[in-house]
């Protein structure tokens, strides 16, 4: 594989010490500077000034990373899933223009892709309040705000470790599975398809040749053929849709409230594709673990077990249990 340069964003996202150590978490990154972006003047911004909230100064991370170790897709996804993209100058309980949300580009190629994911999470999010734009200009901030939670193991994160340390492990990469343009997909999907993953209808129960399989394998995004769960698995539930007690990896689904046709639920939604799945169900009893990810079969696409090294998932093997 040929190197690629190593390529740099920016992202604001409330206290720079959180998200910081985020991006220092994931593989891949290379460095994370803790600094000020895109205020007014052209000296230097420190913290005391920024604080006054009148510099229009955003804490912002300088995030420098390897592309052919992880994707920008990656990164701003990661972003997304920490970051409260409906608050206007307050992230947790920060207050503050200087905590307002915000994604910095300094070239083209970035441009693009932070404006592709920006229009997946805007469609997906009423209320999207998050700065999407050129940098301006950045200014690192003081020596005891670098690599904060790393001296201070116990500081102040608006981000849960937890949280960090689940984004630290995943290894499906967004950026292998982009969304293509919506002429390409409604080009590639059937009817069915299309109104499901692109119009959020649910399938007929009973219908889906996916419902009740036994066979071995990974189950797919449609659209984009990102891995979003397992046989491993898959249980059969009497209520008609292929059922899976969780996906291949936490953050390939995203969770949405859907209060739709007068009821309350949570609906599920592929991550790079954001593709309508189905819906999320907790204290199934048919469930081993009691949750009941209720999946439209016409969401997906099947790989099975022995073709997923020709079909590019063999690094997805491990998830498979060995058989005798």
């Amino acid at each position: 594989m040929e190197q690629q340069e190593n390529r740099i964003i920016y992202l604001a996202g409330g206290c720079f010490w959180g998200m910081e150590k985020l991006m220092q978490s994931i593989p891949g990154v290379l460095d994370a500077t803790s600094g000020y972006a895109n205020g007014t003047g052209d000296q230097d911004a420190d913290y005391k000034t920024v604080c006054t909230g009148k510099t229009g100064f955003r804490e912002t991370v300088k995030v420098t990373y390897d592309p052919g170790r992880v994707s920008l897709d990656q990164l701003l996804f990661a972003y997304f899933e920490v970051v409260d993209p409906t608050a206007v100058n307050q992230q947790g309980h920060d207050i503050g223009t200087q905590y307002q949300a915000g994604i910095y580009y300094a070239d083209d190629e970035a441009k693009a892709t932070v404006e592709r994911i920006a229009a997946i999470e805007r469609a997906r999010t009423p209320g999207f309040a998050v700065e999407i734009g050129p940098l301006v200009n950045f200014f690192p901030a003081e020596e005891y705000h670098q690599d904060y939670l790393d001296k201070n193991p116990g500081g102040y994160c608006h981000i849960p470790f937890a949280k960090i340390a689940k984004l630290s492990k995943g290894t499906i990469d967004a950026g292998r599975y982009a969304r293509p343009d919506d002429a390409a997909i409604r080009k590639s999907l059937s009817q069915e398809q299309f109104a499901v993953t692109q119009q959020s209808a649910t399938e007929r129960p009973f219908t889906s040749e996916f419902y009740g399989s036994t066979k071995r394998g990974l189950y797919v995004d449609v659209v984009t053929g990102e891995p979003l769960f397992t046989s491993e698995d898959m249980y059969r539930s009497a209520c008609g849709w292929p059922s899976f007690t969780r996906p291949v990896e936490p953050s390939v689904v995203v969770e949405r409230a859907d209060e739709s046709h007068g009821m309350r639920r949570v609906e599920v939604r592929s991550r790079a594709g954001d593709s309508h799945l189905g819906h999320v169900f907790t204290g199934d009893p048919e469930s081993p673990n009691g949750v009941r990810y209720c999946i439209n079969g016409a969401s997906l696409r099947f790989i099975p077990y022995e073709e997923l090294d020709e079909q590019g998932y063999g690094y997805l093997k491990q998830r498979f249990a060995k058989q005798a």
